[in-house]
């Protein structure tokens, strides 16, 4: 597991191999991961957008943004936490992901970056 805060909001990330299957005639590494913001501020919190940069070992890079996570922007009270799963397809079987949320501070109404920490994906039959 990695974790990181930003500004009292705590992003902790692990990850597992799914398995190996074809699409469109060529071999996908398909990647879950699962990860939980925990607002440790003082103050609530949403989380309104993702920005996402996949790579893979053969330097292949793609970036995601979108609107929430997993179809919801979620609200986080002090001491409040949100856990949700999401996964990735490599076209090897290395990679790691990094990026960020995007939140909004309600007390502030002032927009701020969480970061998610470099997190690695590996399938377990290629690590020596």
């Amino acid at each position: 597991m990695v974790s990181q805060i930003t500004r009292g909001i705590k992003i902790s990330v692990t990850t597992s191999f799914e398995g190996t299957y074809f699409k469109n005639y060529k071999l996908h590494f398909a990647f879950s991961y699962h990860i939980t913001i925990e607002n440790h501020s003082k103050d609530s919190v949403q989380l309104m957008s993702r920005h996402w940069e996949i790579y893979d070992s053969l330097n292949h890079k793609e970036i995601v943004d979108g609107e929430g996570v997993i179809g919801k922007k979620p609200v986080l009270k002090p001491g409040e936490s949100h856990t949700y799963s999401s996964g990735c397809l490599l076209s090897s079987p290395f990679g790691a992901m990094k990026g960020h949320f995007n939140m909004i501070n309600f007390t502030t109404t002032r927009n701020f970056r969480v970061i998610v920490p470099t997190f690695k994906l590996g399938a377990p039959f290629a690590l020596n």
